[in-house]
């Protein structure tokens, strides 16, 4: 018997020890040590978590909302290869994100990983904001050519890209370091942590439309060196506040288990060593089992596994391309538009993005109450549908949406043909800019890949929209989401689901 009257294990057998109960199994401090559950990891943790995933949102579509509107303006691009320097750099932002969490599984840990990608972040938007001040001779380039490079354009394009790997260090490590915050052997921490989804995805659409209202207003009214510069600042202190919480966050324990990446490449680069089927890497090609490089069971499963995902991830390619109109293509159309409320405020072009994200905010608790408890009650799945049937779902929305944004481009030429506006390229199209609300909202569940240089059409996407024909290209988009979408069913016909919750 302990002097506070607590027992020990050794004291009564079988019974657990209050103290003992109290630590977080496979979780230590940031020196090491076991922690307490009373004090550390959960909401008191995740707080300072949410606080630097809302400020990167808030950051990242700050830039990339309205990085089109700058391309054609300050630096003088045309309108196509703006659009394929966006589209590009997208691109790239979506890739990183898959060496961040290598990096950060392998080598750094995700914590020290937030650090360095947001410190580095933090320098980006810097340097971005320390371009614009820098005099340039770029005009706009009517005639289709670009201006060349100067000195504002190299640096603009540096810190453009360290925003991409300060992000691809981000994006993948800040959502999993806050799930880590909760045991999920504990039932009351493990209910906190399905809310801590729920409002970290809240969180990071409320940072994404701030960030898309506010900064396309301060750039396209104010100056682009200051609607760069308040999101530098908001990392700071962003950085600042994660790092006082560093006390009270839970780390994983180091094992010597191999991280998934290894595990994986290991079984493919011992299959092409020895130009053998998956299979076959579970002997040894002398045909024992005491090879060191022999692969387990498991392993060579995880690799199957992930061969099958191919498939789905190729036809999930032409939601990208929907996904990336969002910000290139919708800003241009409607910085032709009537974008006029009451007689003296103008609504930003880029502005109109932040519906995609307010759609996302309505219809996540409409999802929950209404159909997932419905679609549950059907199906017997405990999320309603399976994954592959949400995915499914929303790529024949993105077919829709083209169409619909096909649609309303035709009626946006009309018009301008209509009032003799064809040839005048800053001529105010008499057509209001929610015309484009509902391509946006169909546009909301988000974007997977984009590929690069789909908007090299110089004959359908000119600098003079009205002279181009951005429907017939929102035509072709659908088509090719359509040819994706009939893969995609034959893949996922083919899938079979690991247990049953079709997650």
């Amino acid at each position: 018997m302990n002097m506070d009257g607590t027992s020990t294990s050794s004291d009564c057998p079988g019974i657990e020890s209050p103290l003992l109960n109290n630590f977080v199994g496979g979780a230590v401090d940031y020196k090491g040590r076991p922690v307490l559950r009373s004090k550390s990891g959960s909401w008191r943790s995740a707080y300072f978590i949410c606080g630097v995933g809302l400020a990167e949102r808030f950051a990242y579509n700050g830039v990339s909302s309205n990085l089109i509107t700058y391309l054609t303006g300050p630096l003088g691009q045309s309108t196509a290869k703006a659009a394929e320097i966006v589209n590009a750099w997208s691109g790239t932002t979506l890739l990183l994100p898959l060496v961040g969490a290598f990096i950060a599984d392998a080598f750094l840990g995700r914590y020290l990983t937030i650090i360095i990608a947001s410190l580095l972040y933090v320098l980006a938007l810097a340097l971005l904001a320390f371009s614009t001040l820098i005099p340039s001779d770029c005009t706009s380039a009517i005639d289709g050519s670009s201006c060349s490079p100067q000195l504002q354009v190299i640096i603009f394009f540096i810190s453009l890209y360290l925003v991409a790997f300060a992000q691809g260090g981000q994006k993948p490590c800040v959502e999993a370091f806050g799930a880590d915050q909760y045991d999920v052997d504990d039932p009351e921490e493990l209910k906190s942590k399905s809310s801590f989804f729920n409002w970290w995805f809240f969180g990071l659409c409320s940072g994404t439309t701030i960030g898309i209202f506010v900064l396309s207003y301060v750039q396209d009214n104010i100056s682009w060196g200051l609607g760069f510069g308040i999101p530098c600042v908001i990392m700071g202190f962003a950085l600042v506040i994660f790092l006082f919480g560093t006390m009270t966050y839970r780390f994983g324990e180091k094992t010597q288990e191999k991280n998934s990446f290894r595990r994986i490449s290991h079984v493919f680069v011992t299959a092409a060593r020895n130009w053998r089927f998956l299979n076959k890497v579970l002997v040894s090609p002398d045909g024992s089992n005491e090879d060191v490089t022999v692969c387990s069971a498991d392993e060579v499963e995880e690799a199957k596994a992930v061969l099958r995902l191919i498939p789905i991830w190729v036809s999930c390619l032409a939601y990208g391309i929907v996904f990336s109109q969002t910000s290139t293509l919708y800003t241009k159309q409607g910085a032709t538009m009537d974008r006029s409320m009451g007689s003296t405020f103008e609504i930003p072009p880029a502005t109109q993005q932040s519906f995609i994200n307010l759609s996302v905010i309505i219809l996540i608790p409409i999802s929950d109450m209404v159909i997932v408890p419905l679609t549950r009650a059907i199906t017997n799945i405990p999320s309603g549908i399976t994954m592959l049937q949400r995915i499914g779902t929303g790529l024949f929305i993105s077919i829709v949406s083209m169409v619909v944004a096909a649609i309303v481009e035709t009626k946006r030429l009309n018009i301008a043909r209509k009032y003799g506006l064809l040839d005048d390229p800053n001529a105010m199209i008499p057509m209001k800019i929610w015309w484009l609300l509902p391509q946006c909202l169909l546009a909301g569940a988000g974007g997977v890949f984009t590929i690069i240089g789909g908007n090299d059409q110089d004959g359908w996407i000119s600098d003079n929209l009205n002279q181009g024909h951005v429907d017939y290209f929102y035509y072709l988009v659908a088509g090719i989401s359509a040819g994706a979408f009939v893969i995609f069913i034959y893949a996922a016909k083919s899938y079979v689901y690991k247990g049953e919750s079709g997650m």
